[in-house]
């Protein structure tokens, strides 16, 4: 297993490198294929860490909550990579003028989705946080990618506000490197096992401070409220796959930092301190979200800001800590992984359709795409937590497990808040897909098959997660609870360096 770990993250590096130099027309089955590959070796490692962690070159640490985050951004790698060839032929990025346009995004297509496997396989906090750094400098690059003023104005708002943001982390890394320092001595490398067994003797006032720095700072990344202000800017200039990544994968490479602070808190103070925090933030960038879905003119935007809804549902599940809301909160990270990125991908084949991302200047979207239209629809209704899709199985543990541990205020208020965006986004997007459209000024028919496929495997993704998800999944989410539950890690993985 170790060597499928090295294979992995090499992987999308290698790809990266070919697809660089090789013509665009090339370089798309390349990366496609380097996705697929990538979601088939994170589940080739899934039988083993949920019996032990599996660890390789004295950095590398993949547990059972690692391998979950990894298997949403290896299937989202995997479909963007298929759609990306269409997206690219429709748009004419592969035409002798636009070769150099096409050689820069299939190159950092793979470098991001490298950067963003790389973040949960490590097992140091200070290598944790270079990678989410790393994630920020190749995604700011391809938001700007379409070269226009507001594609540069966004990149640069996400570079600023982003990276003020992980100067906060690497604060709160500090501060939690300081209090290890305390009681594993001056050699301590921030390595995340030996950490988390010493947790009940580091000072408190330390891990809370560090644990709300690292929440604030990640929270940036994550698009927690208030300081969520880069991302709508950013998913909606930037190119459509792109805009998939951003929100299924990389909003949750950034949870995930903020989970591995959370269990460190949790068995150092216990864990009613990091719950009030992320609750706090959580009905915040829910009830934000929530009224902001509302009268959006551009439905990239529209989907940014339910992204910052679904943050915010990821992070007061975490508050409820019930067993049944974490394996939600779990559940959740891959349902709406496939959902955004069906969401966005859908978005894409609007885009290529009408050339814009005006809603009030796009109708009759089902008469016109057969197929886009009614699984855009689909991606919109699971986003809903409409059943039988995986996010409506989500939630409902989510809620069920707040029920449960007497958070009945919080249950209450995120079943009222996530209806209310329900709202917002179903009468946007019942007028783009379900009115008439008053001239028949387009062709019937889909741009692209390679734009279809993705999202079909997505849809049947989702229907899984929702109606039967395999025993391994499960066995893989009850692991990866019991992990946030408080128990130390198994495995020998304490290798890491600073």
């Amino acid at each position: 297993m170790p060597v499928v770990a090295i294979v992995l993250l090499a992987l999308p590096l290698a790809a990266a490198a070919v697809a660089f130099w090789v013509p665009p027309r090339a370089a798309g089955p390349v990366t496609a294929a380097a996705g697929v590959a990538s979601f088939g070796l994170v589940l080739a490692l899934i039988p083993a860490v949920t019996r032990h962690d599996v660890t390789a070159l004295g950095f590398i640490r993949i547990d059972a909550l690692a391998a979950v985050f990894l298997l949403a951004t290896s299937f989202l790698y995997g479909c963007v990579g298929i759609y990306s060839i269409g997206y690219l032929r429709t748009g004419g990025e592969h035409e002798a003028r636009n070769r150099r346009y096409a050689g820069r995004f299939w190159a950092g297509l793979n470098v991001f989705a490298w950067a963003m496997l790389v973040a949960p396989a490590m097992s140091s906090l200070a290598l944790l946080w270079i990678a989410v750094e790393v994630t920020t400098i190749v995604s700011a690059l391809l938001v700007a990618l379409e070269g226009t003023d507001g594609a540069a104005e966004a990149a640069w708002k996400y570079v600023l506000i982003a990276s003020a943001g992980l100067t906060i982390a690497l604060l709160g890394t500090i501060f939690v490197y300081y209090a290890g320092a305390q009681v594993l001595g001056q050699t301590y490398n921030l390595a995340f096992t030996p950490l988390l067994g010493v947790a009940g003797r580091l000072s408190p006032a330390v891990v809370r401070l560090a644990f709300v720095l690292a929440v604030l700072g990640y929270g940036t990344k994550m698009g927690l409220f208030p300081v969520h202000t880069w991302l709508p800017d950013a998913h909606s200039e930037a190119p459509t796959p792109v805009s998939a990544l951003l929100s299924g994968a990389l909003l949750a490479v950034s949870f995930y930092a903020i989970l591995r602070f959370y269990q460190v808190t949790q068995a150092a103070i216990g864990p009613r301190f990091p719950r009030d925090v992320l609750l706090a933030f959580g009905v915040a960038s829910l009830l934000l979200a929530a009224l902001y879905l509302f009268g959006q003119r551009d439905y990239k935007r529209m989907l940014a800001y339910s992204s910052v809804e679904h943050m915010g549902i990821l992070a007061i599940g975490v508050s409820f800590g019930a067993p049944l809301a974490l394996a939600g909160v779990l559940l959740h990270v891959l349902a709406h992984a496939a959902a955004k990125g069906n969401a966005f991908m859908g978005a894409g084949v609007l885009v290529r359709k009408y050339a814009t991302k005006q809603t009030g200047l796009l109708t009759g979207g089902l008469d016109l795409l057969p197929w886009s239209a009614p699984m855009f629809l689909a991606a919109v209704l699971a986003l809903s937590a409409m059943p039988p899709f995986g996010i409506f199985r989500s939630e409902f543990e989510i809620v069920a497990g707040g029920l449960a541990g007497d958070h009945n205020v919080a249950a209450v208020l995120l079943v009222l808040l996530v209806t209310v965006a329900f709202l917002g986004l179903s009468a946007t997007v019942n007028k783009m897909l379900l009115a008439p459209r008053p001239e028949a000024d387009l062709a019937r028919g889909e741009p692209s098959a390679w734009m279809v496929v993705p999202v079909l495997a997505g849809l049947v993704a989702l229907l899984v997660l929702g109606l039967h998800p395999p025993a391994e999944l499960t066995g893989l989410l009850n692991h990866a609870v019991t992990a946030l539950r408080g128990t130390v890690p198994h495995g020998t993985g304490s290798g890491g360096a600073a």
